[in-house]
């Protein structure tokens, strides 16, 4: 496949969180890869890793998953980690790729000895678990199931 490019879109509780252009590298049907520079104005300081302008993002979204695996690189191509966001499975039509944020996340640092679970205090405040059961039942399986394979192998072995 030629690389071509799709604007991928995270929505979070109905609304675009974020929208940019990304090239895509691979598509299989089930796993979607594509690169992007760091989209966010600034910087992003989350105290254990900083997102800035130069940083590439390979970013892999699966349309029978529940998470999306983002591998973090600076500009010169040293790797500063996996930021992993929780999602419902990606849809891509029309030159789109749509991704519903479930507002858990995961990071494991490049070298995995820090595996942290993120925003688990803003799932609990969504009403997740009230207005849909089910998809917050998928979206902790998908969070326990990225922790426990960052611990025991690490993410490089779902990337390959």
């Amino acid at each position: 496949m030629s690389a071509s490019s799709v604007e991928v879109t995270l929505v979070k509780a109905g609304r675009t969180k974020i929208s940019y252009p990304a090239t895509v590298v691979r598509d299989d049907g089930v796993r979607l890869t594509v690169t992007a520079p760091w989209a966010a104005p600034g910087v992003r300081d989350f105290g254990f890793v900083r997102f800035e302008p130069g940083d590439v993002f390979t970013e892999h979204y699966w349309r029978d998953r529940w998470f999306a695996v983002k591998e973090v690189h600076t500009g010169a191509g040293e790797l500063k980690g996996w930021y992993c966001d929780i999602t419902r499975p990606a849809v891509l039509r029309d030159g789109g790729l749509l991704v519903e944020d479930l507002d858990l996340d995961l990071w494991v640092s490049a070298d995995g000895s820090s595996v942290l679970r993120l925003d688990e205090d803003e799932f609990e405040e969504s009403g997740l678990a009230a207005r849909d059961p089910a998809a917050a039942g998928a979206a902790l399986r998908a969070l326990d199931e990225l922790e426990l394979l960052a611990r025991a192998e690490g993410l490089a072995s779902l990337l390959a």
